[in-house]
Order: C-alpha cells, then sequence, then structure tokens
C-alpha cells in the first residue's frame, strides 16, 4: 500500500489545495485501498495488484471531471522540472556510476590507514626493509597520501558528473506512465536493498571476532594484521552499504518519497550536518590515537561508538520533529 499511497501524493502534489481536492483525495484513496484489497483476496500478487489499481485510479482529469469539480485557477506553490523519459533513464545511469565511484572513494580512504598499519607491521617485524628506520618510516606514508589523494580526486570527478542533476533536489516532474514504471522499480528494489544491508551488518559484525581470532591464533604482537583484516572487511561492507544506498535514493529523491519527501528534507539537513562532523572526527581520533599512542589494537572501535552514537542522534531528532509537529 506504501507505494499506491505515494503514488497519490504525487499525482495531487500539483493540485489546488481546496477542500473538494482534500475530499477527492481521500474517497480515491479508499477506492483504492478496497480494489487492491479485492485483489489480493482474489489471488493477485502485490506487484500485480498495484499495477492494476494504478491503471484504473491514474488518470486525474478523468477522476476530477467525474467528481465534477471545478478546477480553480490558483497558485501553485511549487514549480517542478519536467523531467523527459530518455533524461530519467540517464540520471538513473549515472547515479549508479555515482553510487560505485563515491563507495570505491570511500574504501580507499579506510584502506590508506589499513595498508599503513600492514606496512609498518612487515617493517618492524623483520619481513622486509628498505633502508634506515626513517626512511622506512617515510615510505609508508606513501601510499597512505597516494591512497588519500586517488580518493580525494574520485570524490570530486564524481560530484561533477552528478552537478547537472542537482535541480532534482528541489523536485520533478514527468508522465504518470514513468511515475508508475519508477514506483514498480522502487518496489522491487527494496528487497535487493534489505539483503545489502543484512550482509553488510554482518560484516560489519565478523570484523571485530576476525581480529580476535587473529590475536590468539597469531599472537598479540602481530596484532597488526588482525587490524588490517578488520579495516578491509570494514571497507567492503561501508561500499556495500554506500553503493546500495545511493542506488535506492536515486529512486526516492525522483519519486519524492521517504526521506526526500518535503516534510523530511529539513531533518535530513541537520542530521547530514552531524554526520559532516562525527565521522571526520573519529577518522582523526582513529589516526592520532594509533600514531602517537600506537593503539592499533583498539582505536578500531571509534567507528561502531561513532555509528551507535549518530544512529541514537538520529532516531532521538526525529522522534522530538515528529512529537513537535
Amino acid at each position: 500500500m506504501e507505494t499506491i499511497i505515494s503514488y497519490l501524493d504525487n499525482m495531487f502534489k500539483n493540485m489546488p489545495k481546496t477542500s473538494e481536492m482534500n475530499k477527492l483525495k481521500e474517497e480515491l484513496l479508499a477506492n483504492m485501498e478496497d480494489k487492491y484489497h479485492e485483489l489480493k483476496r482474489n489471488g493477485k500478487t502485490e506487484n500485480e495488484a498495484i499495477g492494476i489499481v494504478i491503471s484504473e485510479f491514474g488518470n486525474i482529469d478523468e477522476l476530477i471531471e467525474e467528481f465534477e469539480i471545478e478546477q480553480r485557477d490558483e497558485v501553485i506553490e511549487e514549480s517542478f522540472t519536467f523531467m523527459s523519459e530518455e533524461e530519467i533513464y540517464d540520471y538513473l545511469r549515472m547515479n549508479k556510476r555515482f553510487a560505485k565511484m563515491i563507495g570505491l572513494g570511500t574504501v580507499l580512504c579506510i584502506l590508506a590507514p589499513a595498508i599503513l598499519i600492514l606496512f609498518n607491521q612487515l617493517m618492524y617485524g623483520g619481513v622486509f626493509k628498505i633502508g634506515s628506520e626513517g626512511f622506512d618510516t617515510i615510505a609508508g606514508l606513501i601510499p597512505f597520501f597516494l591512497f588519500i589523494a586517488i580518493a580525494v580526486g574520485i570524490f570530486i570527478y564524481a560530484s561533477m558528473g552528478m552537478e547537472k542533476y542537482k535541480y532534482i533536489e528541489h523536485g520533478v516532474d514527468f508522465s504518470n506512465e514513468i511515475r508508475t514504471i519508477l514506483l514498480q522499480k522502487n518496489e522491487d528494489f527494496q528487497p535487493v536493498y534489505v539483503k545489502s544491508l543484512i550482509a553488510g551488518v554482518l560484516l560489519m559484525i565478523i570484523s571485530p571476532i576476525t581480529l580476535i581470532i587473529i590475536n590468539f591464533t597469531v599472537g598479540t604482537d602481530t596484532s597488526s594484521y588482525g587490524v588490517f583484516v578488520l579495516l578491509c572487511m570494514v571497507a567492503f561492507a561501508v561500499y556495500i552499504f554506500i553503493y546500495y544506498g545511493v542506488v535506492r535514493a536515486g529512486y526516492r529523491k525522483l519519486l519524492g518519497i521517504g526521506e526526500y519527501s518535503k516534510k523530511e528534507k529539513e531533518q535530513n539537513k541537520v542530521i547530514a550536518a552531524v554526520a559532516a562532523i562525527i565521522f571526520p572526527l573519529a577518522t582523526c581520533i582513529f589516526l592520532i590515537s594509533g600514531f602517537v599512542f600506537d593503539a592499533w589494537a583498539i582505536n578500531w572501535l571509534i567507528f561502531p561508538i561513532a555509528g551507535i552514537l549518530f544512529s541514537m542522534f538520529s532516531g532521538a531528532y526525529n522522534i522530538l520533529k515528529t512529537d513537535g509537529k
């Protein structure tokens, strides 16, 4: 039913805000719900029932004539850019490319300290030695800064590629046929997104377990190997979160639903601002505690702690804003 409700909201978003329109919307939603449940009782699948309901109730002009509602010439509060079918599919293709690049850049940022930790462990463990101790330390920083530089370049290039679609954040409009297709794509992608979340969370949970196992089997003197494996697993989990999250956001941003609805946008600005502070701060603490205090064996805890604190803030903020409204 969420797909049908979202479709109905989009049908009426550019219509005059009158009592007649509100009444029509309520009656239409009731009829659509009745039809949906009837189709489900008759053995139709979820997707089949949604498709039939939308096709039968999808023409707003005919419904207005049927209910004999006069459309008044009122000023519409918001005007949306119209997107053609070709533009929408081009955006979805570019959004997937953007998701891959942002995911890759983030992975490189996580692997940069991981490579440095591995390099130091191999060097001080006597596995190999390039030159003097000072030279080896400097040499170990080369891949660190190289990975960071490549990641920054990827972020800039990816952002420039999506710059022309910035107007989508303010809302877009398109034909009812395209809207139906997008709603269906969003519905079909939801199970894939949930599975990706489960896989990412499992990797996050397993990653510290591998560190413990390596410490017990190999020894605490070589705990840096465990930290390296842990960060690699975290990097892969983060890539999963970013890629599937950005792809899902592409559908929802076009449709203006969920976190991209008008009501949610103000909340997202505050939450995004906090995220822009807390996660870079966590990375700084991780690097400082590692290089200054040599706490690589335990300082990885800053990332799950930061994630938990951010989730607590996000949930509390949404609850307070909802109660306030």
